[in-house]
């Protein structure tokens, strides 16, 4: 498995230094982010909320490196994904940082335990390994009896989990989370929010999420709210 980040209590696994992003819509800018800074440590469990325009999408694909910022400076494990080549980024992408969407996006045609896989294969594991490690986590996320079945024959809630399993597949330290329960009733996305608490809890991955329900916030030992590309509360504001 690829090798964790250097845990270190003191130093936060993510820096974002006065990100600022902008959007051109015709000719006119509009600003998405306005100077956002924030530290995540290791072992964190972070919820981004705000209104529709707030940021907090923007915020989460600049820290996972699916968007560059306008200005300002984003570290992971103390490398600025900003000024990294791209080469170096998507390997950051697939080793470090697990993700998981609203709509899941697997591969309609692998089944769950093939889409699993499919992080493992870009990074050269073994097919046995992949094997072993990919009914490793479909049992973690409740799905070893699903391993054979496509995601047309899963429910909404067992695709994303799927999705979440596929996202640990090379052991990333990050877990980043874009309305992942968005589509679920409140009962299914209450047990893949658990899934993910169990995972932080059992692993120590950091998690970082967004999401509009307030429910599924509980989840988080830490929720920052945004407002008009700014952070307007965060309850964990170390002094």
């Amino acid at each position: 498995m690829a090798e964790h980040m250097q845990a270190s209590e003191n130093v936060p696994l993510i820096q974002v230094d006065n990100v600022h992003k902008s959007f051109l819509m015709g000719k006119e800018a509009v600003q998405a982010l306005r100077g956002v800074s924030l530290d995540v440590m290791h072992g964190e469990v972070v919820c981004l909320m705000g209104p529709s325009g707030s940021g907090k999408t923007t915020l989460l694909n600049i820290i996972g490196g699916l968007e560059e910022p306008s200005r300002g400076h984003v570290l992971v494990g103390g490398e600025n994904v900003v000024s990294l080549s791209e080469d170096r980024l998507s390997e950051l992408r697939l080793t470090k940082m697990g993700f998981v969407f609203q709509n899941y996006n697997l591969l309609a045609n692998f089944t769950a335990r093939e889409n699993v896989e499919v992080p493992m294969a870009l990074v050269g594991v073994s097919r046995r390994e992949r094997h072993r490690r990919s009914e490793r986590l479909l049992e973690s996320v409740g799905l070893a009896d699903r391993a054979k079945h496509y995601p047309s024959e899963l429910s909404g809630g067992q695709q994303q989990r799927v999705a979440i399993a596929r996202a640990l597949a090379n052991d990333p330290p990050i877990l980043i989370g874009d309305e992942i329960t968005g589509e679920l009733d409140s009962n299914t996305g209450f047990e893949v929010m658990e899934i993910v608490a169990r995972l932080n809890q059992e692993q120590g991955t950091t998690v970082v999420y967004v999401t509009h329900d307030p429910r599924m916030a509980k989840f988080a030992g830490r929720v920052i709210q945004l407002r008009d590309g700014l952070i307007s509360e965060d309850n964990g504001l170390r002094a």
